[in-house]
């Protein structure tokens, strides 16, 4: 058992690795960019599916309540947390339209809207990404394996250089609080 959990934490460590050669100009990109919009007064609106839905709503928790800093709270909506609206949509109009649907009620220009997908292909991800470019939003996919059909969709990708879906999300997860260490930073010191 130690040596499959030395063997696991190796994996994190070299993924971490690779994540800061290869990943690093994508994140300043990544907060430069939320930051500019939140400073502007656009929203951010985030989604993801299973534990990417968790990653969603964590990332829209640490904007609207702080991350590490005093400071006034900032608008952000994880598309993934009200469940009246989420059934409602899946039940009149399936599945794949659950973002969608928020962000046709809910994107306007400049916002930032990010998508989670470990397999970079979740299709009520993808779609919903194709609407907020369509209204003018800024679009990011936090990605995995080779970034699937979001990757050539979106502003800007960050595919986790990664096949296994648990190192993929810890990679999603430090990519969201560097991003919000770095907003914090940057809209408040």
């Amino acid at each position: 058992m130690i040596e499959e959990i030395k063997a696991q934490l190796r994996s994190h460590r070299e993924l971490m690795e690779t994540m800061e050669r290869e990943l690093a100009p994508g994140i300043a990109t990544f907060a430069g960019m939320l930051a500019k919009a939140l400073g502007d007064g656009k929203k951010l609106l985030v989604m993801g599916n299973g534990g990417s839905a968790a990653d969603a709503q964590h990332f829209a928790a640490e904007i609207v309540g702080r991350f590490k800093m005093e400071r006034r709270g900032l608008p952000a909506v994880a598309l993934t947390t009200d469940t009246s609206i989420l059934t409602a949509i899946g039940n009149d109009y399936g599945f794949d339209a659950i973002f969608r649907r928020q962000v046709e009620a809910l994107a306007d220009e400049g916002d930032v809207v990010v998508g989670l997908s470990t397999s970079g292909s979740s299709k009520n991800v993808h779609e919903a990404l194709a609407l907020a470019n369509d209204r003018g939003c800024l679009t990011v996919g936090l990605l995995g394996r080779d970034g699937g059909t979001i990757k050539d969709l979106v502003d800007l990708d960050l595919t986790v250089p990664s096949s296994d879906t648990p190192r993929i999300q810890e990679g999603h997860i430090t990519i969201i609080h560097i991003v919000c260490d770095l907003v914090e930073k940057g809209l408040f010191s």
